[in-house]
């Protein structure tokens, strides 16, 4: 199991992934990153952590929908950016709530 340090939305997170899978995850974090920037512009800049990484994942869960609604997309492209939004909602709440995020 190899282990990737990525950077969303200015915190370093180390991630678990499967061998020869780390180039892959890192540009996936890079997409993260950007929605947050993205996110923190949209609002104003004034959000919470937490706040930031919810909008980030409702923006990628938004164009995981549009996708499997609008295009033929491999399926396992879209679960690969549901699970991430999925991530991005569990760190906001682990953030919400105090606890160390995974």
């Amino acid at each position: 199991m190899a282990e990737v340090q990525l950077t969303i939305a200015g915190h370093s997170y180390t991630v678990a992934c499967r061998d020869g899978e780390e180039e892959r995850l890192l540009k996936l974090g890079e997409i993260v990153d950007a929605k947050t920037s993205h996110a923190q512009q949209a609002v104003g800049g004034n959000m919470g952590e937490a706040r930031v990484l919810l909008f980030a994942a409702l923006l990628l869960a938004d164009e995981a929908d549009e996708l499997r609604t609008n295009a033929s997309i491999p399926d396992d492209t879209l679960d690969t950016l549901e699970q991430l939004a999925d991530r991005l909602t569990a760190l906001g709440d682990d953030l919400v709530s105090g606890s160390q995020p995974s």
